[in-house]
């Protein structure tokens, strides 16, 4: 064996470059596998954490309805709902009462422990649209004005990092405040935004008193989740959207787990409501958690792609070692019969060059595992790479067994030679 080994070592060092070169396809190859898994796994990591952001135990209710629903204000936040068919938006259709938007009632409803066990939270929204914000002759574009009470901020996972949050009083009291976001509070009062807490801000010619900054959630592929504001939606309805219906009804799940079943819970209170069933509702229930979910298989489709495209380097890396190894063989025809001359068995040989393919195949992973570790650690097209442990003993793995794969042939062949035509070998 230790004969084999220094042989094989003498072997690569006798042609330095051509060993160098045979290990860059190796390292090359494992090298991809390593920062395309992980760049794959990033990517992944990436939207899970942005649709995280929104909450993956929450739901959305919309209406599908194209007819507009009566006064949707009301007391949600303590006080009585609003009652009649204008509080309810509700149309008669001759034989029965039907809902034909969704109402602050409707919401209302879905808080009852009794028919939605599994359901947290709940909170009615009304969006205003085409909203200016100015500001000391500063102006913004609201892309988000949302009107909704305080419970909307436990289900779409927002924090204050400055000030106060909007509260159930100031829903009852149609108080003019709001939260503004970090994009809005920087565009209006420059710096970090900061000073415009306590300020009084006109949206569509209307003042509202800042009384907090909501943290900032970054953006979510195109859109900016940080261009919004938040404000009570009785406030919200005396002033910009009028007293029509929801814009929405968002919901929380008491858990990830029992996410299915709130929405199974949310469908079956509203049908009943709208006097609809599955086939002919006029809204619908969106989950996050199925964005969830179609995301991750379709990153994950993405990251084997990948890993494809990068084995297919790690083979090809593999064919260059068996090319150079059938020259090696060639080229050392005499030294093979010499040795099998004076007794080198069959087995010595085949060690002898698959040793050197397996010793240049690992050399070439050990240098690719640490190039695509450290690869990983840059940004690629946009995307910080999460290096995958698996990836990296895969890829080391089948360097090494690359090396034995295509060495083989070689070694075998060299093995087979007769000593007396390699000894007459010229």
């Amino acid at each position: 064996m230790r004969e084999t080994v220094t042989f094989a070592l003498r072997g690569i060092n006798a042609n330095k470059l051509r060993s160098a070169l045979t290990t860059l396809g190796i390292l090359i190859g494992v090298a991809a596998v390593i920062i395309l898994v992980a760049v794959g796994t990033g990517s992944s990591k990436a939207v899970q954490d942005s649709i995280s952001r929104l909450g993956s135990n929450t739901l959305t209710v919309t209406s599908t309805s194209s007819t507009g629903g009566g006064r949707g204000g009301g007391g949600f936040a303590g006080g009585p709902v609003g009652g009649g068919a204008a509080a309810s938006g509700t149309v008669s259709s001759g034989t029965k009462t039907r809902a034909n938007a969704l109402t602050v009632a409707d919401a209302q409803s879905l808080t009852d422990k009794a028919t939605a066990p599994d359901v947290l939270g709940v909170a009615p929204v009304v969006s205003a649209q085409s909203v200016v914000a100015t500001y000391q002759g500063a102006s913004h574009t609201v892309s988000t004005f949302t009107g909704t009470t305080s419970a909307y901020l436990l289900i779409d996972n927002d924090q204050v990092s400055l000030g106060t949050t909007i509260t159930d009083a100031d829903y009852t009291a149609h108080r003019r405040v709001a939260l503004l976001s970090v994009t809005v509070a920087k565009d209006l009062a420059g710096g970090d935004g900061k000073s415009i807490v306590g300020q009084t801000v006109e949206f569509n010619g209307s003042s509202f008193k800042v009384v907090g900054l909501l943290a900032a959630k970054g953006s979510a592929g195109p859109q900016d989740q940080d261009d919004r504001v938040i404000a009570p939606m009785t406030a919200v309805q005396d002033t910009l959207s009028g007293y029509g219906s929801l814009s929405s009804i968002s919901v929380k799940a008491t858990s990830a787990a029992t996410t299915a079943t709130a929405q199974t819970e949310v469908e079956t209170i509203l049908d009943g409501r709208h006097h609809v069933s599955s086939t002919d509702r006029d809204y619908s229930v969106f989950s996050a958690s199925s964005i969830l979910s179609a995301a991750s298989s379709s990153s994950s489709t993405f990251t084997v792609l990948l890993a494809a495209v990068a084995a297919i380097s790690l083979l090809v890396g593999g064919i260059g070692v068996m090319n150079i190894m059938l020259v090696t063989v060639t080229e050392r025809t005499r030294e093979i019969g010499i040795r099998k001359a004076i007794g080198a068995g069959k087995l010595d040989i085949v060690g002898q060059f698959l040793l050197e393919a397996v010793v240049l195949s690992v050399f070439g992973g050990l240098v690719g595992v640490a190039v695509g570790l450290i690869g990983s650690q840059f940004k690629i097209v946009g995307v910080q790479p999460v290096v995958a442990p698996y990836s990296v003993v895969l890829a080391f793995g089948v360097a090494v067994i690359t090396g034995l794969f295509f060495g083989l042939y070689p070694a075998n062949r060299a093995a087979s030679l007769r000593p007396i035509d390699a000894l007459r070998y010229d």
